[in-house]
């Protein structure tokens, strides 16, 4: 269901250009393949992939198995709650008093906020806040869920508790406190969800790669079920969730029987860094374009803007990928700038000043960062003018 060159230019011809879209039709089957491969467990938002109000509201419509969201920011997290949200989890720890103190509010209003820990410290500093607001703060812990193999740490470093006995004292202290209370267990399997294993030409490296996930998978089911029986035993009763995953290990982390809710958010609008992996292939749902204002060669084509790189390790991964026409690339001496990006093309599509050049963004929701609306498309047609966080007012990281 792949659109072409004509298909988009043809819809978004008397836009302005740079914009950015998302095509509806091609979100609503993203989000069916997602909610088939979910199985019987809930899936819990992660809305840095998304960075829209609006379209987070309606993911969260499609089915009552989208349970919540994970949020990266506290502010965003306070605003989502005031557009009328709920059930919401950090993704990281908070530290920051003030926000801290948004936090509370929020409880206090009898929203469900659950808060990230991993440490004994973040449990301090939470009980003197929790004090001084007169709440008590649900958390969850945050378990490192990384492959360690000789000469190679796979994975991303997040939490330092790697190990049930590291666990432990973290537990027993929560138990013990009168102003946090344990809501929830996470862990991250950054290794299987965020890297690629099946690249082109590179036979050797996807093979060591499916073989280090393979033997990660068993490892992080084992050491996430050992976690949860621990807890469970001292608590006396069930966690209200066990949360794992990301679009790249939902296959995996559905089997796992001790979690009960995975996180997704890059699946539904499948960028170009989820072009290559093995056991899945989402719809590209969001993309931009820029406009074609020089051609300083026979097949170059230069446009205004687009430099919109993703965040992470820096490479060529991270840059915006030409999507249409078909067969666009960009320079690598030049790549994607700040203020100018040529692209070379020799393709069949009649290309002049004027005209469009589709990208897709390397990740999912830093792309709205960079514009205030996405313009919804369905059918060939624009049919909504859809705000980002940037286009309501926010900015939070």
């Amino acid at each position: 269901m792949e659109r072409g060159y004509s298909y988009y230019k043809q819809a978004f011809e008397r836009i302005p250009k740079p914009f950015a879209y998302v095509d509806l039709d091609l979100l609503g089957k993203n989000i069916g393949h997602i909610l088939a491969r979910a199985g019987s467990k809930n899936i819990r938002i992660a809305t840095k992939s998304v960075r829209s109000a609006a379209l987070l509201k309606r993911i969260l419509h499609q089915s009552p198995v989208f349970c919540g969201l994970m949020c990266f920011s506290p502010q965003e997290a306070i605003y989502l709650v005031k557009q009328g949200m709920d059930d919401i989890v950090m993704g990281y720890p908070v530290w920051e008093p003030s926000a801290l103190a948004g936090m509370a509010e929020l409880i206090r209003q009898g929203k469900s906020v659950t808060l990230m820990v991993d440490s004994v410290a973040h449990i301090e500093h939470l009980e003197r806040i929790a004090a001084r607001h007169g709440v008590r703060f649900p958390v969850c812990i945050d378990m490192d869920m990384s492959l360690d193999v000789p000469g190679l740490h796979f994975g991303v470093w997040r939490s330092p508790v790697r190990t049930i006995a590291e666990a432990g004292p973290l537990v027993e202290r929560i138990l013990s406190s009168r102003l946090v209370m344990l809501d929830g267990v996470m862990g991250y399997e950054a290794q299987i969800a965020g890297v690629g294993d099946h690249y082109p030409n590179k036979m050797a490296k996807n093979m060591l790669v499916q073989a280090l996930k393979r033997r990660s998978a068993k490892q992080v089911a084992e050491k996430r079920a050992a976690l949860v029986a621990m807890i469970e035993d001292a608590m006396g009763a069930p966690l209200r969730f066990v949360n794992g995953g990301g679009t790249g290990s939902l296959l995996t982390t559905v089997l796992e029987e001790a979690v009960t809710e995975v996180t997704v958010g890059s699946g539904f609008f499948a960028p170009a860094l989820f072009d290559h992996y093995r056991d899945f292939r989402y719809l590209p749902a969001a993309g931009f374009a820029v406009e074609i204002v020089r051609q300083p060669g026979k097949h170059i084509y230069t446009c205004l803007g687009g430099g919109y790189t993703a965040s992470g390790a820096a490479g060529r991964d991270k840059l915006p990928l030409p999507y249409l026409p078909a067969g666009a690339s960009l320079l690598p001496l030049e790549g994607a700038g700040e203020v100018q990006t040529p692209v070379k093309y020799d393709g069949e599509e009649p290309l002049t000043l004027g005209d469009p050049i589709f990208f897709r963004h390397a990740k999912a929701g830093e792309l709205c960062e960079r514009f205030n609306y996405l313009y919804g498309l369905s059918k060939g047609g624009i049919v909504e003018k859809i705000t980002t966080y940037r286009g309501d007012g926010q900015c939070f990281l």
